[in-house]
């Protein structure tokens, strides 16, 4: 059984796999509004997973692009003026943001963040 609290024109607020305080209605698990609430959570939480992923793999790309050009294998005007320019910008901010590295670390470890 799936519990579901609607508004007032009868849209799915909340659906939860067990009874809440506010719930309104008691549907099965494979009824049709129930499949749409969650596979639209799923497409949500895959998409939160790319981005997370992209943004990722722009920091391997960019690791990787710094150890070829520190080792002569590729030179950054080898590469295209807007990709040597995005560089060269995330390369600025994350020099700027150094200095705030240890802030950050202690923060982290004293549960501030």
């Amino acid at each position: 059984m799936i519990y579901v609290q609607r508004d007032h024109e009868g849209r799915l607020l909340r659906v939860e796999p067990s009874p809440f305080a506010e719930h309104t209605e008691v549907l099965t698990a494979d009824h049709p509004e129930v499949k749409v609430w969650y596979s639209d959570d799923v497409v949500e939480n895959s998409l939160r997973q790319l981005k997370q992923s992209d943004l990722d793999m722009i920091r391997v790309l960019e690791d990787l692009i710094d150890v070829l050009t520190t080792k002569g294998v590729l030179s950054i005007t080898d590469l295209p003026a807007g990709a040597q320019a995005k560089l060269l910008n995330r390369s600025s901010a994350r020099k700027a943001l150094g200095g705030l590295s240890n802030l950050i670390e202690e923060d982290a470890e004293h549960g501030l963040l």
